[in-house]
């Protein structure tokens, strides 16, 4: 399996990396956003840091932005992808989703 990214936005500002590789998942702050006098971390449970973080299961933040129930049957027949598929999911589901975290498939 090849490694998927998406592009982590805070109030759209450029926080940080998250990527799905073979071994797992890593979340990754970008060292400029670290080094602005307003960044707040992405969630309680991915403090700011300058380390990864590494996880074998998907991030709980990452995946509760996904949608649920109709909305979620909607986007898995309409953009054709696996409701297993939770890293799709978040890329074409969580663009633009409620609350100031945005996901993005291109780094803007």
């Amino acid at each position: 399996m090849n490694s998927r990214n998406a592009y982590v936005y805070v109030r759209n500002t450029f926080a940080g990396t998250l990527s799905e590789t073979d071994e797992g998942y890593i979340f990754e702050y970008d060292n400029n956003y670290l080094l602005s006098n307003d960044c707040t971390p992405v969630s309680l449970t991915l403090p700011l840091r300058s380390e990864p973080y590494k996880s074998t299961v998907f991030f709980p933040f990452f995946d509760g932005l996904i949608p649920e129930g109709w909305l979620l049957n909607i986007v898995t027949r309409n953009w054709k992808i696996d409701k297993n598929d939770r890293f799709g999911l978040l890329l074409v589901a969580c663009k633009d989703s409620i609350g100031n975290v945005g996901i993005k498939e291109a780094k803007l």
